[in-house]
């Protein structure tokens, strides 16, 4: 909500205390001097698949995907996130403090997501986002098509997509039902609970609206197919992603409040990303949807700020191009309360750029997560020359 010349941030105890053009810092406080530099929240990335596909690309590090039934909702990513991912410390330095860590894409219902700021520690319990509410990864279109397809299982069609995600919700529902009826009992009348099942239980969280689902998709057709489920069972969807056809249906996306995380200029990489346009993102802004930018790589999550301003180029204005990598993933993903703009209370995660954010030549001169410096260019050992004498 707009920028402060030469300003100036106080932190304390990992918080943001004080914010303005001064601030009335303590004797003998840290000092940070970034004079002719550009700070800003910390970037935030709804669609990452660090920690469970680590670098190197192998299949020893493949374990984002448990691609051996359509529904996989009891399993979550939080079991296979691997904290050597070298990602991980690129992100850093591309100025990311948060993401959520997704399983893949093979399944209609690939699993709960995880929500980290990006703390350096031996521990995942040390980098969970504490209090960020549970996510479940769902998915539609060609890639559970092709999974299951080639094993000629069900789902090989967009009917059999939403057959498999009508019908586990069905079920859920039913499960929940068994159990709601089994405490109601009077103690003295209980019969044996049910037996549990981890993916009905999930499911029966979505519907209770304690787990966000957050849906990879792509055309109009499979999103309006979504829908009609989604208002079947009475659950609220967290967001769409990728979503590259999602202008198609922008009045509906900003009628259900759904926010949409896509690409900057992805498009055409296959059948279904065919009719994704550059300005998808703008056009979505314009009719009020919140819209974040996503890197779904370790590579591209790196320059995040980068793809920003290719949306910007397209149409997105410049402040909804800040908010598409910081406040809107944020409420994306139920944190905005915490992370996502240098407000009063809120956590202190920042990113220092070297020029405006969206200079195709700025870099990342620091990032903080809760007051803490968590990457530092200064402090990085320079690249070894190329050629010369030996």
């Amino acid at each position: 909500h707009g920028e402060i010349p030469r300003g100036s941030i106080l932190i304390v105890d990992g918080k943001i205390r004080e914010i303005g053009p001064t601030v009335d810092a303590p004797p003998g406080a840290d000092v940070i001097l970034a004079e002719g530099k550009f700070v800003m929240p910390g970037i935030v990335d709804t669609h990452s698949h660090i920690g469970v596909y680590s670098w190197p690309d192998v299949e020893a590090n493949s374990d984002g995907n448990e691609a051996t039934d359509p529904n996989q909702a009891g399993v979550r990513a939080l079991d296979a996130v691997n904290l050597e991912d070298p990602g991980i410390g690129r992100a850093l330095a591309g100025g990311v403090t948060t993401i959520q860590i997704l399983p893949g894409s093979a399944n209609i219902i690939g699993g709960e997501t995880v929500t980290v700021k990006l703390r350096p520690g031996a521990t995942l319990d040390g980098m969970i986002f504490a209090g960020a509410p549970r996510g479940l990864k769902m998915a539609l279109g060609e890639n559970p098509k092709m999974v299951y397809g080639s094993l000629n299982k069900l789902p090989s069609t967009r009917m059999g997509n939403i057959y498999v995600l009508r019908n586990a919700f069905q079920q859920a529902k039913d499960y929940r039902a068994r159990w709601d009826a089994w405490q109601e009992r009077p103690a003295r009348d209980r019969v044996p609970a049910p037996d549990r099942d981890l993916r009905l239980e999930t499911l029966s969280d979505v519907l209770s609206g304690k787990v966000l689902p957050h849906v990879h998709c792509y055309r109009k057709d499979e999103i309006e197919a979504l829908f009609r489920v989604a208002d079947e069972f009475g659950f609220r969807i967290g967001s769409l992603q990728h979503a590259l056809e999602a202008y198609k249906l922008a009045d509906e996306i900003a009628r259900r409040k759904i926010g949409v995380a896509t690409f900057a200029h992805w498009w055409g990489y296959k059948w279904e990303a065919r009719d994704g346009i550059p300005a998808n993102a703008a056009i979505l802004a314009d009719h009020g949807v919140r819209v974040a930018i996503h890197s779904d790589s370790a590579d591209l999550i790196q320059r995040l700020y980068v793809e920003a301003a290719i949306a910007m180029h397209h149409g997105l204005g410049r402040e909804e191009a800040l908010k598409s990598i910081t406040l809107n993933p944020a409420w994306m993903l139920g944190v905005d309360d915490r992370i996502g703009s240098l407000d009063v209370g809120k956590d202190a995660d920042i990113a220092i750029f070297s020029k405006d954010p969206f200079d195709i030549t700025t870099r990342v001169e620091m990032t903080m997560v809760d007051g803490k410096v968590v990457y530092d260019r200064t402090r990085v050992p320079a690249a070894p020359a190329v050629g010369g004498a030996r």
